[in-house]
């Protein structure tokens, strides 16, 4: 018995500090463990992202390819000619060579067809064995495109290389690659391997010269041959891989030292469509189209800025704004660090204690302590000192966003499987209650972030249904709002910026320390606006409350004007885009509803989309407590809403409007129009799903536990997944671990939901200092604010 008492107190220690402060210590240990990690590579292979896109890589599910640590960037047509006009435009001359054998050739060819896909000039038409050089001009664009056959390295290949590093228009990009002239004959010896490698060491002096120039020079590893293939040509049968893995061996050892660029990544792509080549030995049309997109990756992307392509991209630069930010946050960790010296220092002299009492008779009231928001925004600077080095600098890597049924549906699965797992009995019965509301707010922001990770947007139903889930968070936004005031009747300046200050407070850091508009966090200024609007409508005189309409049923008249005029207003907001526009770029507020590129176009789309949402939601809650009121309803039991035969309709109804949404997503193939009908009909399902989780005594009165934790922080989720989980401004995903991508997911999702909640927890902390309970301390600190965002309004444009 001993021995299992001892195993029981064992076991039981154990699940205690399972608990999510030492859970936020594993996470930062792996934090500082990766930052090590990172740093290791970065000293022993550089930081220079062109080098993970052409050295390594791997294939998706799709064949998508994903290069190693960076974000790969998709380049249209109309992308590509708008990178060669923009360096036209600041007069750098586009000249791009490709010199080598025939595999060379048909790159530059299938270079000219991505860039113009239905010419018929003489470069597309040339049969494959054609050895005479070819010649491309683009002038409008300022683009010369040359092929130069050579089979081999040659004097006067040496010679080519030599000239123009002496030329004053050297070539902006050359991309070689080529054998020996006993390649084909089969059987590498050691002594055409000496040869070929002699001949190299004569090209490394004048590619050095070149590059010194800022030419970007690429040496294209050999690919491999298809050696089972029935129609390869005669003059590769003699040629096995061993042979070609000589001659790039025999690549890598001479010019890995110099600063020639070895393109080895579309060795591998060759490799993963091997099945695919042509003939043998001709590349297709898909590792083509990848190649091209790596070289167009390097050549653009460090000018054209694109958020998804990371790869040959510099860090953006930091703003006078960010330095004083961070500054201010290094003033509050300097603080910190001295107040802990010093009670150390106490605590050696045992001086704890007293140090303890004194201070508790000095200072009664906590908010007259400073300890705590300093401790507390220490903290936050640690956070967003990561913050920073994740998504605003190369050191962490990057890698695109991927969507397959596999990625979304099988995660999707495993949550809600422990959702399931881990529910019990909730203490409340009401509709809607606290414990349900959270568990709510957890599947869905569970849900919209594994739509977020893997890309769904592309599924038109999939995306609707998460225009649903967002929708849903504003509905109970409004619901719980509105039912608030009913019962309670506090519509007090104090709870009006105690909300607002928890809505804000990481949108507004997150837009000091990392460069970002307020309207990049588009939720929050969403839902935000919308409570806005919630305290105006329901603060105006009349005050309405449920002791109000008890006294005077005339009330609720006044309830029903007041929905409609708000119903009005928002009607003719979007019934005139241009008077929409006057209103909300008027300064100055404009920045708030602006982008980077000072366009409202972004605020129009969300806003329109949930234009009455927030109405349904209050509307609702009025005419559930109104019901309430009238006994139509009595959630004050464990029992069910309505008698049998009532609640067998509603439950069918619930059923039939989730359904009917789900067939209106599925038969809908244009988001726009979608998203239009959408604004109409987004109550059906939310109430529908109200219904079904309520009208059972069993289920209103059960929850998940698992989902309401991570309700309780959806806010703040959907907020740091931007720079912590997510990369690149949400269009990539943020890497820790390269190399395992589930692995990678796993770790970066505990240390973004432990930063997530210790951001909530820090929230809680710093909100009786910023907004106290007395609505003149209130009112001051408000006013501070307001002051303080003058000079930052002036630096931006604002006024």
């Amino acid at each position: 018995m001993a021995y299992d008492q001892n195993s029981t107190t064992k076991a039981e220690y154990i699940i205690q500090q399972l608990n999510a402060t030492n859970a936020k210590k594993v996470a930062l240990l792996l934090v500082i463990g990766f930052i090590c990690y990172h740093g290791l590579i970065h000293l022993r292979y550089g930081t220079d992202s062109c080098k993970w896109l052409l050295s390594d890589g791997r294939f998706k599910g799709d064949r998508e390819w994903q290069p190693y640590g960076c974000m790969l960037h998709k380049y249209s047509l109309t992308d590509t000619r708008r990178c060669f006009r923009y360096l036209a435009f600041w007069g750098i001359q586009n000249y791009v060579v490709f010199i080598g054998d025939t595999r060379i050739r048909l790159l530059y060819k299938s270079f000219l067809q991505h860039l113009e896909p239905h010419i018929e000039d003489n470069a597309s038409s040339l049969p494959d064995d054609q050895l005479s050089n070819l010649e491309f001009f683009d002038y409008k664009l300022r683009l010369r495109v040359n092929y130069i056959y050579a089979n081999e390295v040659t004097k006067t290949m040496v010679n080519q290389f030599a000239k123009w590093g002496t030329e004053d228009n050297a070539p902006s990009a050359i991309i070689a690659s080529c054998t020996y002239s006993g390649f084909f004959k089969g059987n590498v010896s050691d002594e055409i391997i000496n040869k070929f490698s002699s001949n190299l060491t004569r090209l490394v002096r004048p590619i050095d010269d070149l590059t010194k120039k800022k030419s970007k020079v690429l040496w294209k590893l050999q690919d491999y041959i298809n050696v089972d293939d029935k129609e390869l040509a005669d003059e590769w049968k003699n040629i096995q891989n061993e042979d070609i893995d000589k001659f790039n061996q025999a690549i890598n050892d001479i010019l890995g030292y110099s600063d020639i660029r070895i393109w080895s990544s579309s060795k591998l792509i060759a490799h993963g469509l091997l099945s695919e080549i042509k003939n043998g030995w001709k590349l297709s049309p898909l590792a083509l189209q990848h190649d091209i997109q790596l070289l167009l990756n390097m050549y653009c992307n460090d000018y054209m800025n694109y958020n998804d392509g990371s790869c040959c991209s510099s860090a953006e630069s930091y703003t006078i704004l960010q330095v004083v930010t961070y500054a201010v946050f290094s003033v509050c960790l300097t603080l910190a660090m001295g107040m802990l010296l010093k009670r150390f220092i106490l605590h050696l002299r045992g001086n704890t204690l007293y140090s303890r009492l004194r201070q508790s008779e000095t200072s009664p009231d906590t908010t007259s302590d400073i300890s705590p928001p300093i401790f507390a925004l220490s903290i936050l600077a640690l956070i967003m000192a990561y913050f920073y080095l994740c998504d605003r600098t190369n050191f962490f890597m990057k890698e695109n966003k991927y969507y397959s049924e596999f990625s979304f549906w099988i995660p999707l699965g495993y949550v809600f499987a422990l959702g399931l797992f881990f529910t019990e009995d909730s203490r409340f019965t009401k509709v809607l209650h606290r414990d349900q509301t959270n568990e709510l707010k957890g599947w869905m922001i569970m849900v919209i972030l594994i739509y977020n990770m893997t890309g769904a947007d592309r599924i038109t139903p999939i995306y609707m249904y998460i225009k649903v889930l967002i929708s849903g968070y504003l509905f109970l936004s409004g619901y719980g709002h509105f039912t608030f005031v009913w019962h309670t009747g506090n519509t007090g300046l104090t709870r009006f910026l105690q909300v607002l200050f928890r809505l804000n407070f990481m949108t507004i850091v997150l837009c000091l320390c990392m460069n970002r508009p307020y309207q990049f966090y588009y939720f929050v200024p969403l839902i935000s606006f919308w409570f806005c609007m919630i305290y105006f409508v329901l603060a105006m005189p009349p005050h309405i409350t449920a002791l109000d309409v008890e006294n005077n049923p005339y009330q609720y008249l006044y309830l029903v004007l007041k929905f409609v005029c708000l119903m009005t207003v928002i009607t003719i907001l979007y019934m005139s885009e241009v008077f929409f526009e006057r209103i909300f770029v008027t300064r100055p507020w404009k920045a708030l509803f602006v982008t980077t590129d000072d366009d409202i176009h972004e605020w129009w789309h969300t806003w329109k989309l949930d234009r009455y949402t927030i109405s349904y939601g209050m509307a609702f809650a009025a005419i559930f407590h109104i019901s309430q009121k009238y006994n139509l309803i009595d959630d004050n039991n464990y029992g069910n809403l309505f008698s049998r035969r009532v609640s067998l309709f509603a439950t069918l109804a619930g059923v039939i409007s989730i359904g009917f949404y789900t067939t209106f997503s599925f038969l809908c193939r244009n988001k726009q129009d979608c998203e239009e009908i959408h604004s109409y009909i987004v109550f059906v399902p939310i109430v529908g799903y109200i219904i079904l989780r309520n009208i059972s005594g069993m289920l209103r009165t059960r929850f998940s536990s698992f989902f309401a934790w991570f309700g309780k922080i959806s806010l703040e989720l959907f907020i740091c997944q931007y720079h912590i989980w997510l990369a690149a401004d949400r269009h990539g995903v943020l890497v820790l671990f390269p190399g395992f991508p589930n692995l990678n997911v796993i770790i970066s999702s505990f240390i973004f939901i432990c930063a997530s909640h210790e951001v909530h927890r820090l929230t809680e902390v710093l909100l009786p200092y910023v907004v106290p309970a007395d609505w003149k301390c209130a009112l001051r600190n408000f006013l501070i604010f307001l002051l303080v965002l003058i000079p930052i309004g002036r630096y931006d444009g604002m006024f």
